[in-house]
């Protein structure tokens, strides 16, 4: 995993986000799926970061520290998808669709509903009072 400094253009906001890879950022700015949390902008950009140097008694036993704290976030990040593929239901690309229905037409479901949505139909759900989530989901082939 890697953490990024990023800085959203729009509002001047920076912060920290934790990516799978480099390769995983440029994969999700491609798709726009990376905003301010602030404003909600798609135009976010990797900050200027120092470089984090160690002496070389030092260095190992940080790597090992921050190792163990990437396998911990990740592992939190996977018992959190494990919770919600037991307990919801996977809409895949109908999640805005499905939101809608349940949302205006009363659906009744047994289980709630997660799958994946762009950035503008989940503004869009926003604007129309239908509460959505955004949760980090980690692809891997233990998943």
């Amino acid at each position: 995993m890697i953490k990024y400094n990023l800085l959203c253009k729009k509002c001047e906001l920076t912060f920290d986000s934790w990516f799978a890879s480099s390769k995983e950022f440029d994969k999700l700015k491609k798709k726009k799926l990376i905003n301010c949390h602030s404003c909600g902008s798609l135009k976010v950009e990797k900050n200027l970061m120092a470089p984090k140097l160690m002496n070389k008694t030092l260095s190992h036993k940080d790597e090992r520290k921050d190792l163990r704290k990437y396998q911990k976030i990740k592992k939190k990040i996977s018992e959190y998808q494990k919770f919600i593929k037991s307990n919801f239901d996977y809409v895949g690309e109908n999640f805005a669709y499905e939101a809608r229905s349940i949302h205006y037409n009363n659906k009744k479901r047994d289980k709630g509903i997660y799958g994946t949505a762009s950035r503008k139909d989940l503004k869009e759900l926003k604007e129309e009072g239908i509460d959505t989530q955004l949760i980090p989901w980690v692809e891997s082939e233990n998943n």
